[in-house]
């Protein structure tokens, strides 16, 4: 073979060798690159939700009077002083069945219960000295304290944002005393 005819065959070989190399470079990278465009990935929720339903015990109750307030209970220990018990919507629910009335207070963001007792006819609702947007009251059982299910003895006040709206809830108040007594007369 003459020096030509080698060095010819030489760049050819290396040409060749060169040509497949690159080839496979390719087909590696379309394998890499298949790999992602063919993704056939399915997730599954791991947690599975259920809906579960809240049940309030207002069911079966009617609202007949709602209005915002602020709600205070008086405490004794260790020194005497009004506490706010909470801030939401006052309600007065009737018993589709027995039509007994009771107030409801439920605080705003936690829904918490922070008053609730039957409307009896021997509850006496006084105005709150200095202001004409309270009512005090005292309660022989509330049942708001998820600690004292029995009913624990208190005295409330409740302040409005305005006269007229303390006068509606005194006004709802006595109405439903009244509906209450004779209920409770009817029973006896």
């Amino acid at each position: 073979m003459s020096e030509v005819e080698k060095k010819e065959e030489e760049e050819t070989t290396t040409t060749t060798t060169v040509e497949k190399t690159e080839e496979k470079k390719e087909e590696t990278e379309k394998r890499e690159y298949a790999a992602d465009d063919e993704s056939n990935v399915e997730y599954e929720a791991t947690l599975k939700r259920e809906v579960v339903e809240v049940k309030t015990n207002e069911e079966n109750e009617e609202t007949l009077f709602e209005i915002r307030a602020k709600l205070y209970r008086f405490d004794t220990d260790p020194s005497p002083q009004w506490k706010e018990r909470g801030t939401g919507n006052v309600r007065f629910l009737e018993d589709k069945d027995s039509k007994k009335i009771r107030v409801v207070m439920r605080r705003d963001k936690t829904l918490k219960v922070c008053l609730n007792h039957h409307i009896s006819p021997a509850l006496s609702l006084g105005e709150m000295t200095g202001s004409d947007k309270s009512w005090v009251w005292k309660c022989p059982k509330d049942f708001s304290d998820e600690d004292r299910p029995e009913g624990v003895e208190e005295l409330f006040a409740i302040r409005f944002a305005t006269p007229e709206n303390a006068g509606l809830f005194k006004t709802e108040f006595q109405k439903c005393q009244a509906k209450n007594g004779a209920i409770e007369k009817k029973t006896e």
